[in-house]
């Protein structure tokens, strides 16, 4: 077996908005591996400025990892604690190598095209008019449950957005989640928590700035409506500081984005610790290419969770790759008469 990497740039369709700035691109990396005249590929789905491994080594990580393939998938995974996007990059290559065909990862329902998976429609921050316009297109095309990312506009401005959807649809109809990204000061958090309680919204992610467990901790006891813990994981590699941290804060979700957790086999480890204490959970995306978004969907549904998953962010880009994954009314589908637009062999 030989592996080799190869670097990527996205190029997103518009610029995109999230509490740290404005993202034009996105970089990722692939893992392919060749065997006996077979290919696999797996991606690296690293988010520079968020990741625990934006570390200047990653590259350098990289092509040790690929010079020795020969360790196998559990003992690189093992060495590659730090890089948790590489150890998933690792995961999905190997995947994709014994596979039938290189991107039908599990074979179920789902990649059998008979069942969907229900997933949130994505606000993305901006003036408020943009917002605004976003929230109707995902009404309008039957999305079930709305994230907002919130923190970057003037937080009236927000709450004005949230009463137009409020006013229109009750709970009942539309599951209102938002995502603060850490954006909310420690001494306003809980008078921001109360005036958004008033809109009936299921959760909000990371309200304050990870790193700051004692106020998080605080802040889930007497949260009006619950906390969803998101960068907090970010991180935080083995089980024993998982459950750690997991007994401090009480969340009452978590959020896990298998490119920043190791994974399927980090991703799982979390799962389990919240599942024994009673924490919900859900898995989203981290702005991957399709061929990372393909083996997350395909892994997701398996999990047989059915809440919506924060699944459907295939479409941002101008130069991703044809795949087939296809939103419709608020549910993913794997059409397979899509198929894919993209020669491994190529890389």
């Amino acid at each position: 077996m030989i592996a080799f990497y190869h670097k990527y740039i996205l190029n997103f369709k518009r610029p995109s908005g999230t509490s740290r700035g404005v993202l034009n691109e996105k970089e990722t990396w692939f893992i392919v591996l060749e065997e006996d005249g077979k290919r696999g590929i797996g991606e690296c789905g690293i988010l520079r400025g968020l990741s625990a491994d934006d570390r200047p080594d990653y590259e350098e990580k990289l092509k040790w990892t690929c010079d020795n393939i020969h360790l196998g998938k559990d003992q690189l995974w093992e060495a590659l604690l730090e890089f948790p996007s590489i150890q998933f990059g690792i995961e999905m290559a190997f995947l994709s190598l014994s596979s039938e065909t290189p991107f039908l990862l599990f074979p179920s329902d789902f990649t059998n095209g008979t069942k969907s998976i229900e997933i949130n429609g994505l606000v993305w921050m901006g003036e408020e008019a943009f917002m605004k316009q976003q929230i109707e297109e995902k009404l309008a095309d039957g999305f079930r449950c709305i994230k907002l990312k919130i923190g970057a506009i003037d937080f009236d401005k927000e709450l004005q957005l949230l009463r137009f959807i409020r006013e229109n649809f009750t709970p009942e109809q539309v599951e209102i989640r938002v995502d603060a990204n850490g954006a909310f000061g420690l001494n306003e958090a809980l008078f921001k928590l109360n005036q958004l309680s008033g809109f009936k919204l299921h959760s909000i992610e990371q309200p304050i700035r990870k790193n700051n467990t004692d106020s998080m901790s605080e802040l889930c006891e007497i949260t009006p409506f619950p906390i969803a813990l998101d960068e907090e994981l970010i991180g935080v590699f083995s089980v024993v500081d998982k459950e750690e941290l997991l007994l401090k804060i009480k969340p009452q979700y978590i959020i896990l984005k298998p490119s920043f957790v190791g994974g399927f086999r980090g991703t799982q480890e979390w799962i389990t610790l919240a599942e024994k204490h009673n924490i919900g959970w859900w898995i989203t995306s981290a702005l991957e290419s399709n061929i990372g978004l393909n083996a997350i969907t395909q892994w997701t549904f398996t999990l047989n969770n059915p809440m919506p998953q924060g699944l459907g962010t295939g479409a941002l880009y101008t130069n991703n790759f044809d795949c087939p994954l296809l939103v419709s009314k608020g549910q993913l589908w794997y059409r397979r008469e899509l198929d894919w637009d993209l020669d491994i062999s190529q890389f």
